[in-house]
């Protein structure tokens, strides 16, 4: 996808989040609470009560994430793409990235229940850990 289209997609986006993008790009937070990490593993929860949101956070990591609850998200991605998605208890999704490689979204409870995800990223990927800050 050429800058020019990615760049328009991002333009529909409201200021407050175009804004929040361009100063999270290289936020390692990949979760709303960090539950353990190891020389191997990061465990992240996510929960988000309805309309609440996490914010853009890079990916870079080779990760998983499983829904513990139902419930449906919107998330804009860095493309200027804005997906919605809805998710069932105990859905689970792995991602790999190669050398350079990584995604920058952030995630919206659009439902009306809690929704609530443990991701696990994997500290011995291809590419180097983000630094957490506070």
């Amino acid at each position: 996808m050429s800058a020019s289209v990615t760049e328009k997609g991002r333009a529909a986006w409201p200021d407050v989040i175009r804004k929040e993008f361009e100063s999270n790009q290289f936020n390692g937070r990949v979760g709303t609470r960090l539950l353990s990490e190891t020389d191997r593993v990061r465990v992240w929860e996510i929960r988000l009560a309805p309309g609440e949101r996490i914010g853009f956070h890079r990916h870079v990591l080779d990760y998983f994430w499983t829904a513990v609850t139902p419930g449906r998200a919107r998330s804009h991605s860095e493309d200027g793409t804005i997906v919605e998605a809805v998710y069932s208890a105990g859905d689970t999704r792995h991602f790999v990235y190669r050398k350079g490689e990584y995604k920058i979204h952030d995630l919206e409870n659009a439902g009306d229940v809690d929704l609530w995800f443990t991701t696990v990223e994997f500290l011995d990927s291809v590419n180097a850990p983000l630094e957490l800050g506070s």
